[in-house]
C-alpha cells in the first residue's frame, strides 16, 4: 500500500479542524473534492477513518492510530524542509550548569534564544565541572571564577543559600528534623554544610536536588536550597537569613577563543543579563514569606 503524503497532508487537516468545511480553508479545495480524497484514502486503508455527523467527522480508532502515524511522517517531512531549505543551523551552543541553575535559564530560554539567532541550544545539567577547554560545553555557569589560561569569565552576580520548610508544618518538619542530600550531589558545598552542622537531625535523604525539594514541601522535613530556588516557590518558607559562609560568586565561563564568536557571545552576554537583572532574588533580597 502506497499511501502519498498529500493525501495524509488534506487527511490531517480534516481530522485536525473536524470536517470538510473547516478544512477548505486550509487546503484550498472544495467540500466535495476533499470528501472525495478522504473517501479514497479509506478505502486504501480498508477501514473508515470518521463517522459521519452532523456537527462535524469523528474520527474512528482505525482514523486515531493513522492520525498518531501521520503526524510522525509530517514532522519528518518538516526536518527534511528544513534541511533542504538550510533553515536548521548547524552551530550548537552547548550551556553548562548545575540543576538549579540550569532550570532557572531553561524556564527564561525566550531570554538567551530565539528561532532567528541560527543556532541551536543545548543543556548540559551536571554537578560536575564540565570540561569547557576540551569543548564539552560552551558556555559555563559556575560559582567560582575560573583560574584556567584558557577559559575567561565574567560575574554576572552572586547566589545566598538559606533554610527552608514546607509551609505545611507537619511531619519531619514539625519535629525539626532535615532532609538530606545522597550521591553526587552531597558533594555541594550546601549539603556538606548540611550535615556537617545537622547531619544527626537528617531522617530522609535524596539523591537529587528536586527530590529533596519535593520531600521538603511534602513536610519530610527542612532543607537548604539557593534562595532564587526557594523563594520562587510558593510551597517554601524560609525560616531564617541567608547563611553568610554559603553565598557564592556567579561566574559565565566560556574559552578564551570562543569569546570572539559572535554566536556564543550573543548567547553568553544574554545569560549574563538575565542573571544580572534577577539578582534580588539571587542573593535572598526578596522579603521572607
Amino acid at each position: 500500500m502506497d499511501i502519498g503524503w498529500d493525501d495524509l497532508r488534506l487527511f490531517l487537516d480534516v481530522a485536525r479542524l473536524g470536517g470538510l468545511s473547516a478544512a477548505t480553508a486550509t487546503t484550498r479545495l472544495s467540500a466535495a473534492t476533499l470528501g472525495r480524497r478522504v473517501t479514497a484514502l479509506e478505502k486504501q486503508i480498508g477501514e473508515p477513518l470518521f463517522v459521519r455527523q452532523q456537527t462535524g467527522y469523528r474520527l474512528t480508532p482505525v482514523g486515531e492510530e493513522l492520525l498518531r502515524r501521520a503526524e510522525d511522517v509530517e514532522a519528518a517531512m518538516q526536518s527534511l524542509t528544513r534541511w533542504r531549505e538550510g533553515s536548521l543551523p548547524d552551530r550548537i551552543v552547548r550551556v553548562s550548569a548545575g540543576p538549579w541553575t540550569s532550570a532557572f535559564v531553561c524556564a527564561h530560554i525566550g531570554d538567551i534564544w530565539t528561532v532567528d539567532d541560527g543556532i541551536r541550544v543545548e543543556f548540559v545539567t551536571t554537578t560536575d565541572r564540565v570540561d569547557i577547554g576540551r569543548r564539552a560545553a560552551d558556555i559555563g555557569i559556575r560559582s567560582e571564577r575560573p583560574n584556567e589560561q584558557w577559559l575567561a569569565g565574567r560575574q554576572s552576580g552572586k547566589v545566598a543559600h538559606a533554610i527552608y520548610a514546607g509551609r505545611q508544618l507537619i511531619n519531619g518538619i514539625a519535629a525539626g528534623l532535615f532532609v538530606g542530600v545522597t550521591g553526587e550531589g552531597a558533594n555541594v558545598a550546601s549539603a556538606r554544610w548540611l550535615q556537617a552542622h545537622h547531619g544527626d537531625r537528617i531522617a530522609v535523604r535524596g539523591n537529587n536536588s528536586h527530590s529533596v525539594r519535593e520531600l521538603v514541601a511534602a513536610g519530610a522535613g527542612l532543607s537548604i536550597f539557593p534562595c532564587f530556588v526557594g523563594d520562587s516557590d510558593p510551597r517554601l518558607v524560609r525560616v531564617a537569613q541567608p547563611i553568610a559562609e554559603l553565598e557564592t560568586d556567579q561566574w559565565i565561563v566560556t574559552h578564551h577563543e570562543e569569546r570572539h564568536s559572535p554566536l556564543v557571545r550573543k548567547v553568553a552576554d544574554r545569560i549574563t543579563a538575565l542573571m544580572r537583572a534577577h539578582q534580588p532574588l539571587f542573593r535572598g533580597k526578596t522579603p521572607i514569606r
